[in-house]
């Protein structure tokens, strides 16, 4: 098992070693000890699916008030998966990582607390799972503009699939800052 570091605080590739044979394959998704080893201590509370058509956005989105820390990867399809530190006083506030995630390359994300996470879906269809750190709370929810161009993200989509409230976040730049979280 690999943990790759990115340029992001905190912010790890992952990639699980995979057994194949005949019959198929066998991974670990999760192993507390590995994973604590690598960088990545927490306690996950929650786990999500979402499944997604081609052309799908979803993000950018994080918790202020109870922040999740978030470990992502895809069962089917591809994706590609973005994070943005949306930390105030942190010396990468601003600045976006994206990667594909795939059911083919088995790569897991963890995006830490205080960071904006989204996706693209890239395939037909793909699912995603991921586990985070707390309990998704609905009246602290908020979130960034997805093709904000400060954050010079490029996404593999041009005219994507969204819901209205992905429409009608605000650009980073005009976030309050006592509704960013502190880095």
């Amino acid at each position: 098992m690999r943990f790759i570091k990115t340029q992001l605080q905190g912010v790890l590739i992952i990639e699980p070693d995979v057994y194949r044979d005949e019959r198929g394959f066998f991974l670990e998704t999760f192993h507390e000890r590995k994973y604590a080893e690598g960088g990545i201590s927490r306690l996950f509370v929650q786990d999500n699916r979402s499944s997604s058509r081609r052309g799908t956005l979803r993000g950018l989105h994080y918790q202020l008030k109870h922040p999740q820390a978030k470990l992502v990867y895809v069962i089917s399809g591809e994706i590609f998966d973005v994070i943005v530190d949306i930390r105030c006083n942190s010396l990468t506030h601003g600045q976006a990582f994206g990667t594909y995630l795939s059911e083919r390359n088995f790569r897991q994300i963890f995006v830490p607390e205080g960071y904006a996470h989204g996706f693209c879906v890239i395939s037909d269809k793909a699912d995603v799972i991921y586990k985070c750190t707390d309990f998704y709370a609905p009246g602290d929810e908020y979130g960034i503009l997805w093709s904000d161009p400060s954050l010079g993200i490029e996404w593999p989509v041009t005219n994507p699939v969204l819901s209205e409230k992905d429409k009608n976040y605000p650009l980073l730049g005009e976030v309050p800052k006592e509704l960013l979280p502190v880095g």
